[in-house]
């Protein structure tokens, strides 16, 4: 079946050389090869005639309700799992914690395979279902190749996930849950993505990387349309996001964009970038100027362990465009975050995720964000994903006889701990 184009979709842009394409199934820059990352391009002022304020009153709480702002056909049936409007919690012992006047937390391990990923996958299936495709492909170190996995059971499609052999078990189990073919490749992240990219190809499967994909973007950036949606009343100084990459900060970053844009807010948050201090090549482009230099990934948090990021300019373009910053946190820091976070604030996060809570305490310790402002954390998945580092932040059960003498020679060290846990 041929579906009709986007209706406001005018065509795509390259971050490198500028050119501009028509609409179409596309990657990447003809010109610039995998390098020239590709950004859609909408007609903003016939959109304003339809997208407006009273428009949203009435649709579902979804991510669809976006959907003049995302690049999929209008007679595309879609999936019928319910992706985005995940909670934002004000989190007020957690903001003292940290140090900051008013914090939220938007916990995107809420949707249907517990990452913001989601959000990706479900414009991805819709678009090789749009473009003839019956079987779809990504390389990923877990969240979305499970969130491929279950957004393709969930339209039918048939999925092939590459995974370096240290992705998480959790994450490798829900694949194959959802009937995914996993292939565990003995490599890096980089490598799992080149040998994506070449079966992509060869086998004439849809390609679902969001790193050269210029589709996927437009589900992640649902994330910084919703923010705006849902915290139109205090919109936050800040927006705080773990990066690596680049392409979940990008889109978000651009979602608040066309927001503004929009007319459905005044000015965009600032954009505070966060990576692990052993995967900061876009933290070291963005602080250096320069071009974008590959390295070996060293981090728990395998989510954002990208030494080769493909959607950097994209990172970098939002962030400059909101005047925001970046830091870089340790391990350590991120493990801390997660007892920090699910003990004031009720949020288990995975450590790519926590790591943005871990980033805004450095960033206000050293000044970046000032104590009396406000900021949001996007808690990118659930800490069910990583259970070998949620173990290493959690600490060890008490064993104890089955008798009262027992318990009461134990809670003197139970008190202890709940002592220090609030510390």
């Amino acid at each position: 079946m041929a579906f009709p184009p986007p209706k406001f979709v005018t065509g795509l842009k390259c971050f490198v050389c500028g050119s501009t394409y028509q609409y179409g199934n596309m990657m990447t820059c003809p010109s610039c090869g995998i390098q020239g990352i590709l950004d859609v391009q909408y007609d903003y002022d016939a959109l304003a005639r339809y997208f407006k304020h009273e428009s949203l009153n009435h649709r579902p709480l979804d991510h669809w309700r976006y959907r003049e702002l995302l690049p999929i056909s209008s007679e595309i049936s879609l999936p019928n799992l319910q992706v985005g409007s995940t909670p934002v919690y004000d989190s007020p012992r957690l903001a003292r914690a940290v140090g900051i006047g008013q914090l939220f937390l938007k916990d995107d391990g809420r949707n249907p395979t517990s990452s913001l990923k989601d959000r990706a996958s479900s414009i991805g299936v819709l678009k090789a279902i749009e473009f003839g495709y019956t079987t779809i492909a990504c390389a990923s170190t877990g969240n979305a190749a499970s969130s491929l996995a279950g957004l393709s059971a969930a339209t039918g499609l048939q999925s092939f996930i590459f995974v370096p052999e240290r992705a998480p078990e959790p994450k490798v189990t829900q694949l194959l849950i959802f009937g995914a073919t996993v292939l565990k490749v003995k490599g890096t992240y980089e490598q799992a993505f080149d040998l994506c990219r070449e079966a992509c190809v060869e086998f004439n499967w849809y390609n679902r990387n969001s790193g050269t994909n210029p589709f996927l973007v437009e589900g992640k950036k649902t994330a910084g349309l919703e923010i705006v949606d849902q915290c139109k009343d205090h919109l936050p100084d800040w927006v705080v996001v773990s990066v690596g990459d680049g392409c979940t900060i990008g889109g978000i970053g651009k979602g608040f964009q066309e927001m503004k844009r929009l007319g459905f807010t005044e000015r965009a948050p600032r954009l505070l970038g966060v990576q692990a201090e052993g995967a900061r090549p876009i933290v070291d482009a963005f602080c250096s100027g320069k071009d974008l230099v590959p390295s070996e990934p060293h981090t728990l948090a395998d989510s954002i362990a990208v030494g080769t990021p493909r959607n950097w300019r994209r990172a970098i373009q939002q962030m400059k465009a909101s005047s925001g910053d970046m830091i870089t946190v340790a391990d350590e820091e991120i493990l801390e975050a997660m007892r920090m976070t699910a003990r004031l604030a009720g949020v288990f996060g995975e450590p790519a995720g926590i790591a943005a809570v871990a980033g805004l305490k450095k960033a206000i310790e050293q000044g970046i964000v000032k104590s009396n402002e406000s900021a949001l954390v996007v808690i990118t998945g659930n800490g069910l994903k990583d259970i070998s580092s949620a173990k290493q932040a959690a600490g060890e059960a008490l064993h104890i006889e089955p008798n009262i003498d027992a318990l009461s020679h134990a809670l003197p060290v139970l008190s202890m701990s709940n002592v220090l846990s609030q510390s």
